[in-house]
């Protein structure tokens, strides 16, 4: 039973650190806390039941169609809200009532148009039958969401540290006012952060029927929750770090699970209060310091 929780949690965290990953990139570039980020995944999720049950799509050629849309779609939802946002003299406190807005009204459109109750797609579309890792028998779509989490990670990791944009990011997160000093052009390096993370919650949207059981308009509140969870865990500002909270979270709750079940709902919060007495600079954020 330890090993499968183990073995469990390591890829349901997986699919975790895809949730968190675009959430904490925002903050490491612009400072600013989306608390719409919860209700941008719900779209991903009904973005891909709308086109398998209109068009019939895959949602694996979903994944790469919302990758796509809500990449472009970041870039003048970026500049319509955030500059003004950033030019406040207490953004992060303004960002939280902002983005908590947006957040009620997607919530509302969604629920509006196509009402409250839950959607879901069939197993089937990810496989028949589980995959056996170490006698562990897991969701074929578990590894499928695990490895566009991996591959999420890797895109992330090369974007920052193997490209010209990507250190300019850097730059920005280290100082905003200095990588302005410097000529680089802030804006456009936070809309391209702002964009990718809104594609990265997108695909983790798509996966979210076959990970979760299924997608309500409502239900942004709940994953933000456990992505700031995450997020806190592995360091807030350090996007990489991510990965290490998931894991922690997704092996965590697995174990909860298994043998403390009636607290396993309480994971994040545990985690966030622990976190925030214990360590409150975050597990890797000792290395941020120095960088």
């Amino acid at each position: 039973m330890l090993i499968g929780a183990v073995i469990a949690g390591i890829f349901f965290g997986l699919y975790f650190t895809l949730v968190g990953l675009g959430l904490n990139l925002v903050f490491g570039v612009m400072r600013i806390v989306n608390l719409a980020h919860g209700d941008v995944l719900m779209l991903g999720g009904v973005a891909a039941w709308a086109l398998f049950t209109s068009l019939g799509l895959h949602p694996l050629v979903s994944a790469v169609l919302v990758l796509v849309v809500f990449l472009v779609a970041g870039l003048p939802v970026y500049y319509a809200v955030v500059p003004r946002l950033l030019r406040s003299r207490d953004s992060e406190m303004l960002s939280l009532i902002l983005f908590f807005g947006l957040s009620q009204m997607i919530e509302a459109v969604t629920t509006i148009s196509i009402g409250a109750t839950e959607r879901s797609l069939p197993p089937r579309l990810m496989g028949v039958g589980p995959i056996i890792l170490f006698g562990t028998r897991l969701p074929k779509a578990w590894f499928y969401s695990a490895a566009a989490s991996a591959i999420a990670v890797l895109a992330v990791y090369f974007y920052l540290y193997r490209t010209r944009l990507g250190t300019l990011t850097r730059a920005v997160m280290v100082s905003r006012d200095e990588a302005l000093a410097t000529g680089i052009d802030v804006n456009m390096v936070s809309a391209v952060a702002f964009g990718i993370s809104l594609a990265l919650a997108g695909i983790a949207g798509v996966f979210a029927p076959f990970i979760m059981g299924s997608i309500t308009p409502n239900m942004g509140v709940a994953i933000n929750l456990t992505a700031f969870a995450v997020i806190v865990v592995g360091t807030l500002g350090n996007p990489l770090g991510t990965l290490l909270g998931g894991i922690i979270y997704g092996v965590s709750l697995m174990l909860m699970q298994t043998y403390l079940s009636s607290w396993a709902n309480l994971l994040p919060n545990l985690l966030l209060i622990g976190v925030l007495l214990i360590r409150p600079e975050g597990l890797l954020g000792r290395k941020v310091r120095r960088a």
